[in-house]
């Protein structure tokens, strides 16, 4: 089991991560700071940068990133942890400024499979990334901004206005969910949008061309529970994971093979972008390594067959109040360690040999670890794992935290289990 120390290192470094991972271009660039912090260095694409003893990472269209680790013997072994950045979230849509009586709101669409109710009444801000104009229309110049400051809320419909609120309500998301941002005095017809992002990123407004932004909770990463046995924060789903990745790849010594953290976008809306898992993104970027070590292709189709990836994203913890919804013999608590996902439809990745590689690695690294199968009547949620593996047919298990609330603005997950899932991918990767 975790120390205290390790527990609390472990949680310290992700509430760290939490509060600049605000969107999937901030994960994807704190990733690189952390793994720049750790003697990794920028891949330029040429294969001459690619040696035994080598440590880089590359930053894939913003929001995805993948770092290697090329061992004394990189034949040795295959290693993959891969998560992915996006989180369930509202995006703000093109012309966003709307206005009504006064009221300055901005349209906003849903992404992913987000629990909505949980977004009202919550401070929110902004970040994400700005395109502008440049002297190559085919290179716009590209900013990255964080508001970092409570800026926008939705507010609920008072109780005296809907007297039947507390047997469900369901929001529409283009009516419900639209985000109060200012106050105006007039019905001005300038865009108060897009005059606030030039304001913020310190450009004239008709130099921007477009946008992607994301809404995020503001309210900070917290211990709770008595002896602080849980964590409330936003993101856990998948920074958690993300984090781990970073973690394990960073601490400790090279090892033989190839180890790689593969850090997808798009996996809650399916997976299937330039940059998500679905992609040929990886298997593009190992096929170019194997080519600068001098392997050939063939090399590289052999080492995925005995190689192993972990799928590395959140599972559901029994829920207290409704015990009745996890399977009846497979239920993760939380605090409980990792779980090791299983489904016979294989929405998560993985087999007996990859279960067992899973349980034996857990075991090495001295870290709990429980089962997690849907309840047979209930359709569940899947991952990158099964996407991964078919783009590259290698062993692959599926593992994470359990976590309560999943895609709520706010998730809850045991204190322990950070640390434990740090260590487990140190474990798989350095020994």
């Amino acid at each position: 089991m975790e120390t205290v120390g390790a527990r609390d290192t472990a949680l310290n470094g992700l509430f760290s991560f939490l509060e600049r991972a605000v969107s999937p271009f901030h994960a994807a660039a704190e990733g690189a700071r952390l793994l720049a912090q750790a003697g990794y260095f920028e891949w330029n694409g040429t294969e001459r940068e690619v040696r035994v003893g080598s440590r880089f990472f590359v930053r894939a269209y913003g929001s995805a990133l993948l770092a290697f680790s090329i061992g004394e013997n990189p034949r040795a072994r295959l290693r993959i942890a891969a998560a992915h950045t996006d989180f369930p979230c509202l995006r703000v849509k093109p012309h966003a400024a709307m206005r009504e009586r006064g009221y300055g709101k901005l349209n906003v669409e849903v992404y992913g499979g987000m629990i909505r109710s949980s977004w009202l009444d919550r401070p929110l801000s902004l970040a994400g990334k700005v395109a502008m104009r440049g002297d190559d229309p085919y290179i716009p110049v590209v900013r990255e901004f964080d508001a970092r400051r409570p800026l926008l809320i939705i507010p609920s419909l008072a109780i005296h206005m809907n007297r039947e609120v507390n047997k469900g309500v369901e929001l529409n998301p283009q009516k419900d969910l639209l985000p109060l941002f200012t106050m105006e005095e007039d019905e001005a017809d300038g865009d108060f949008f897009l005059d606030f992002l030039a304001e913020e990123i310190g450009a004239e407004r008709d130099s921007i061309l477009s946008y992607e932004i994301t809404l995020y909770p503001t309210e900070k990463p917290c211990r709770i529970g008595r002896n602080e046995a849980f964590v409330s924060a936003p993101r856990l789903d998948n920074m958690t994971s993300v984090y781990a990745c970073l973690s394990g790849l960073c601490t400790g010594g090279q090892a033989d093979g190839i180890a790689c953290a593969a850090l997808f976008d798009n996996e809650e809306v399916g997976s299937g972008t330039k940059q998500g898992a679905a992609s040929m993104l990886l298997p593009n970027h190992l096929a170019r390594i194997y080519a600068g070590l001098g392997f050939t292709e063939a090399g590289l189709y052999a080492d995925m067959e005995k190689g192993f990836c972990f799928s590395v994203d959140v599972a559901h913890a029994m829920h207290p109040n409704m015990p009745e919804k996890n399977d009846v013999t497979n239920f993760p608590m939380l605090g409980g360690g990792i779980a090791l996902k299983v489904a016979a439809s294989q929405s998560y990745a993985g087999d007996a040999e990859a279960i067992a590689i899973a349980k034996g690695l857990c075991e090495l690294a001295a870290v709990p670890y429980q089962m997690y199968v849907n309840r047979s009547d209930l359709r569940g949620g899947s991952t990158l794992g099964s996407l991964l593996s078919r783009q590259m047919p290698m062993r692959t298990m599926d593992i994470g935290v359990p976590i309560l609330a999943m895609h709520a603005a706010r998730e809850t997950m045991g204190a322990s289990d950070q640390a434990a899932l740090n260590r487990l991918t140190e474990t798989f990767y350095h020994t």
